[in-house]
């Protein structure tokens, strides 16, 4: 088969989809012969050509898809270059391509002889939300930033967040288990090479959030680490004062808010924020987040004066002011988020358009979704209360304290920063519950007045199954697909014929397992409970017994879920000793979950974040989430 790929113009993204076209076709057929030529517009005197790019649908922000071929003419169009880059995964997946997970090896390309006539795709649609994207956290490297970053618009995403001015806690916790700690100049490298593959695809770019009550004053703001030694003087005269004294929150500068009466404190900070944009015009949105945590702020008699949300605004409107000045049309991203949840009593943001709000319920259940609520309820909503404000509301609570504040500030683009995929996940072995409720959620956000998401999350995170991301992306783009359609299309496409007995099983770890109850959410029988767990092993031995030790070597997603049966056995049993009550033998467990996740460490480096799974099987047990 001959192919002629007509080129539109020479941007950086619509030339990087030609190429991703180019690549996917040979790969499906190494015999298709490309005839590959550019052009600067579109030319109705070229006869049956495939055109890619802009042109054949109205431009736009807003991502849009526009793809009609037959017989292997027509156009692979979008409403902006990034929407180019999507139409062509869209085509290819019309063509029989589905992007599993990220990574080359999630990327599931038919081998099969093309004809021109068998070139026939037409697919009109806009994506049903704005914001579709994911922000760095958990343990990584280079290659799994980069994984996801170019798997963003194989299914539909379009933004990516680095959180802090420099990522190092994120990156370090890879490295050392190699090296010693990279410096942050080193960190700063990787994150210039990722920046061009942000760039390159055209993905909305968000960075920073929190970082700015540290680095305009010389504090390291790269990570959570403590702070070693005293402060000087002038630094302590610029943190909050709790309880009479002017100290390091938990003696964290990250976790630290400032005395932000103090004039010097502030322009110190929109002076730095305004440094950054100057030097990052490339990124789209700058997070603006006080410190991390709650119940931290300054009780001095000014400060008292004023909610943290009034000083905010008062630093953003001197923001925006200086930007403007500047020339600088960075977008400020405001969170929603711990005592900023209540929203500013006597300051009015002045251009609400430079502005976006996160919406980030860090406390919320994920027993159920946003779908479930009804959201036009009489909510009797708290006054602040300095220090001493309760941040584990209800969602309608939470949703009516966000709606407040909005629209008191006139905000129209709000978005959720949401953290399913953080920790709770690991309460669902299976991650067959965790991928339904936040598919329900993603397709429920319009209720609530929300514009998408950021999914504040784990990188490496498709062991064994990418479900719950895939759901994610698929909805996030368009929120009428079904959870059921959007499973089914999952694993017929991860294990064929054995798509029906796969997703029955790992449903059924999902029930065993009942997250509810590790959740603390729920009442319990003990006897009951370890029943539950006896009942999940011998699921796990007879699955392993008639698919996994027969089909394991036929490709790694079934070598994947060979390890993962290993680790669901070692962590029932985790579970059975816990409700029994036999806590040295529940820590023992857990230790022999760590050492196998730690063995097949090289194995399963691209889909298992190994440092989270063992750090969060032992604080839902003994540390800081524990719960039952």
């Amino acid at each position: 088969m001959k192919l002629t790929i007509a080129k539109i113009g020479n941007n950086k993204t619509v030339s990087f989809a030609n190429e991703e076209l180019i690549r996917l076709i040979k790969t499906m057929d190494s015999s298709v012969v490309l005839d590959v030529r550019k052009y600067d517009s579109y030319d109705e005197g070229v006869k049956n050509a495939l055109w890619v790019g802009l042109g054949f649908t109205e431009e736009s922000e807003k991502d849009s898809v526009a793809i009609k071929v037959k017989d292997g003419a027509g156009f692979i169009s979008g409403s902006n270059e990034r929407s180019v880059l999507i139409a062509v995964y869209r085509f290819m997946k019309e063509m029989g391509c589905t992007f599993l997970y990220p990574g080359k090896e999630g990327e599931v390309i038919p081998l099969k002889k093309l004809s021109n006539e068998e070139l026939n795709v037409e697919v009109s649609e806009t994506a049903s939300y704005g914001h579709r994207g994911i922000c760095i956290e958990g343990t990584v490297g280079y290659e799994h930033v980069y994984n996801i970053i170019d798997w963003l618009p194989k299914v539909g995403m379009n933004e990516y967040f680095f959180q802090f001015l420099t990522p190092a806690t994120f990156f370090n916790q890879f490295y050392r288990n190699f090296s010693d700690e990279l410096e942050d100049s080193e960190i700063d490298a990787i994150i210039r090479m990722l920046d061009e593959d942000i760039v390159k695809r055209g993905l909305k770019y968000q960075a920073v959030g929190h970082g700015w009550t540290c680095a305009p004053f010389g504090l390291a703001a790269s990570s959570w680490k403590e702070f070693k030694g005293e402060p000087s003087e002038e630094i302590k005269n610029i943190l909050a004062m709790r309880d009479g004294e002017r100290k390091f929150n938990k003696n964290i500068p990250l976790n630290t808010n400032l005395c932000y009466s103090n004039e010097t404190v502030r322009t110190k900070m929109v002076d730095h924020i305004v440094d950054y944009c100057k030097k990052n015009q490339h990124k789209d949105y700058i997070a603006f987040w006080m410190a991390d945590g709650g119940n931290n702020h300054c009780e001095c008699e000014n400060c008292k004066k004023k909610t943290p949300s009034d000083f905010l605004v008062m630093m953003v409107n001197e923001l925006d002011e200086k930007l403007t000045a500047n020339g600088l049309d960075s977008k400020i991203v405001l969170p929603f988020y711990n005592d900023l949840m209540w929203a500013p009593e006597t300051e009015k943001i002045k251009n609400p358009h430079r502005f976006a709000l996160d919406f980030a319920p860090i406390s919320r259940s994920y027993t159920v979704s946003y779908a479930d609520y009804d959201f036009n309820e009489e909510i009797e909503l708290e006054p602040y209360r300095r220090n001493e404000n309760v941040f584990k509301y209800s969602l309608p609570k939470a949703v009516a304290m966000f709606k407040k504040w909005k629209e008191e500030q006139n905000i129209k683009d709000v978005m959720l920063f949401d953290y399913h995929l953080m920790w709770d996940h690991h309460y669902d072995p299976g991650y067959y519950e965790v991928a339904k409720i936040l598919q329900k959620d993603m397709a429920s956000l319009d209720k609530i007045g929300l514009d998408g998401m950021i999914s504040c999350q784990l990188q490496r995170i498709a062991f064994p199954t990418n479900l719950p991301m895939y759901c994610m992306g698929k909805t996030l783009w368009n929120k009428n697909e079904t959870f059921e359609d959007i499973a089914k299309e999952y694993y017929l496409a991860a294990y064929g014929e054995y798509a029906d007995a796969v997703e029955e099983y790992m449903s059924t770890l999902s029930k065993l397992f009942v997250p509810e109850v590790l959740r603390g959410e729920k009442p319990y029988d003990a006897k009951e409970m370890t029943e539950k767990y006896e009942q999940a092993k011998q699921v796990v031995k007879e699955f392993e017994n008639n698919y996994i030790l027969k089909l394991k070597e036929n490709s790694k997603l079934w070598k994947y879920l060979f390890h993962h049966a290993q680790i669901v056995k070692i962590y029932a049993d985790v579970y059975i000793a816990r409700f029994n009550g036999n806590e040295d033998e529940c820590k023992a467990k857990a230790q022999e979950i760590y050492d196998y996740a730690n063995s097949i460490r090289t194995f399963a480096d691209t889909v298992l974040d190994d440092n989270f799974l063992t750090g969060d099987v032992y604080n839902n047990l003994f540390g800081w989430r524990k719960t039952i």
